[in-house]
């Protein structure tokens, strides 16, 4: 058995004036009962590879009970498919362009530093605020253990975890040896048990934490590593998917003909980064291991919250901070792109009396849109003067199937290309997701743009951006006009570093 170390750091008592609301946590008393408390969970990397989103591989029992007890969210967008940028926008509730974060390097309060974060929120109104792992950005894995690229302001504890898989790394199998493991296809089917790896140990001070603070208004964040490269697990989490399971997403062979070439990511200019498929495969089963894993972790966290009979009064919101790719496309893989695959992530939220508990909400909705949610929820005034930017989803958690007409559904993803040998110059991209269609452009549609419809071609593969049809050209100028109204076309006068997109 390998050393196992937590670090947990104390942050005293929240700086400034704390307000008294009626959602304030030591207003309890007043006879309206204590206010609900929030657990709130998020997974790295995750993709719709669960088997409540349909998943037939997947072997998810614990998230699958999750969502059935609660709200899920089948089209749930983030903002920007990248670490760093989707973290820092659901947790300020703000878009990149507000909060000018595009790389895994600049915070937040760079460009706001009062912006109130969500977490804060709950903090100033009396709920004890928590991390543990991973909530904000972190370097994986060279970060497991340190504070990352935390926010202080956002708790009062914080427990950074670091287990055997940190000393495992030697034994990390690299299909790619000229990149870290943290960008690389690379896995390890793991010895020990659970409780070494460190997202093993994540589940065990959230279980710790769920006991020792019951008793009072808590906000508690719980942040897994994986399944985020390099993907780990211990070796049962493999034998549960055999490798025949496994397959390659199909694509017509002519795909990528008609798409842009900052559509892919400088990370993965060609197919499966020039790897056998049956190396792919191998990563992918991999993949499925490390999100089994965790769905386990979940399952001891969720236990532990119905043994303190906390579930009746908390809110449990499951989240990852974007999609992934598992080869689509023709051989896409991880994040970085304005696919469904990469900006469409998981999004499950129990919240308990609500008549819309146990179904499906088909509705587009966005990350930035929990923030406002989980402030009404509590009964939490949003902060001034920046708002967030999101919507609540209040009555879709009563409503699921809120009509269209009453819910004008639109997400809106960006992501930052640097200048490459592909690319002359740097590149923004922007996209909006509706119901029906998928509208992206490059560079303000200088360096090409995509259109896409759903309903007839989910996969994404039949570009109509540049279609006669009166249809098509409709959708066009609509979602363009949406698209200038919530994001930038060009890239930003703001600091980025170009290594770190």
């Amino acid at each position: 058995m390998r050393p196992r170390v937590v670090q947990q750091r104390w942050l005293g008592a929240a700086a400034g004036l704390v307000i008294l609301v009626a959602g304030d946590a030591r207003g309890a008393e007043s006879g309206a009962g204590p206010p609900p408390s929030v657990l709130f969970i998020a997974v790295d990397d995750l993709t719709s590879s669960l088997g409540c989103y349909g998943d037939p591989v997947a072997r998810t029992p614990h998230i699958d009970a999750l969502a059935s007890r609660g709200v899920l969210f089948e089209r749930a967008y983030c903002q920007l498919p990248l670490c760093n940028p989707s973290r820092a926008s659901l947790l300020t509730g703000l878009r990149p362009d507000q909060i000018r974060v595009y790389d895994l390097d600049r915070h937040f309060r760079d460009e706001l530093p009062d912006v109130v974060t969500l977490p804060q929120l709950f903090r100033n109104h009396g709920w004890f605020t928590a991390r543990v792992g991973k909530l904000y950005h972190y370097n994986v894995p060279a970060g497991i253990g340190t504070d990352g690229l935390d926010d202080p302001p956002s708790w009062d504890l914080v427990v950074n975890p670091r287990g055997r898989d940190v000393a495992d790394e030697p034994l990390i199998f690299n299909a790619e040896p000229h990149r870290k493991i943290s960008a690389a296809l690379s896995w390890l089917a793991a010895a020990g048990a659970d409780t070494e790896q460190t997202d093993g140990m994540v589940a065990s001070e959230a279980i710790r934490l769920l006991a020792e603070h019951r008793d009072q208004p808590f906000f508690l964040g719980v942040g897994f590593f994986r399944p985020h490269t390099p993907y780990v697990a211990p070796r049962r989490y493999f034998d549960a998917h055999p490798l025949e399971t496994i397959t390659i997403p199909p694509a017509p062979e002519d795909d990528r003909d008609d798409i842009p070439v900052a559509a892919f990511a400088h990370n993965n200019p060609v197919p499966h980064y020039g790897l056998p498929v049956a190396t792919c495969l191998q990563a992918k089963r991999a993949y499925y291991a490390s999100v089994a894993f965790v769905d386990a972790q979940i399952g001891r966290l969720l236990a532990a919250l119905q043994r303190q009979q906390l579930a009746d009064r908390t809110i449990v919101v499951l989240w990852s901070d974007h999609g992934y790719h598992l080869g689509e496309h023709g051989g896409i893989w991880q994040k970085r792109t304005l696919f469904e695959e990469s900006t469409r992530a998981p999004l499950i939220i129990v919240a308990p009396g609500k008549t819309g508990n146990g179904t499906v909400c088909r509705r587009v909705v966005e990350f930035i849109d929990i923030y406002p949610t989980l402030a009404e929820l509590c009964g939490l005034s949003l902060p001034e003067p920046v708002r967030p930017a999101g919507r609540s989803l209040v009555p879709l958690l009563d409503e699921p199937s809120l009509p269209a007409a009453a819910w004008r559904g639109g997400a809106i993803s960006q992501v930052l290309r640097p200048a490459d040998s592909r690319l002359p110059e740097p590149v923004m991209g922007r996209s909006i997701r509706t119901a029906t269609w998928r509208y992206t452009e490059w560079n303000a549609g200088q360096s090409g743009r995509e259109l896409y419809h759903h309903p007839t071609d989910p996969g994404e593969f039949h570009n109509l951006a540049d279609d006669p049809a009166a249809e098509a050209e409709a959708a066009r100028r609509r979602l363009r006009l949406r698209l200038e109204q919530a994001a930038t076309g060009l890239p930003p006068s703001s600091p980025v570093n170009p290594a770190r997109l």
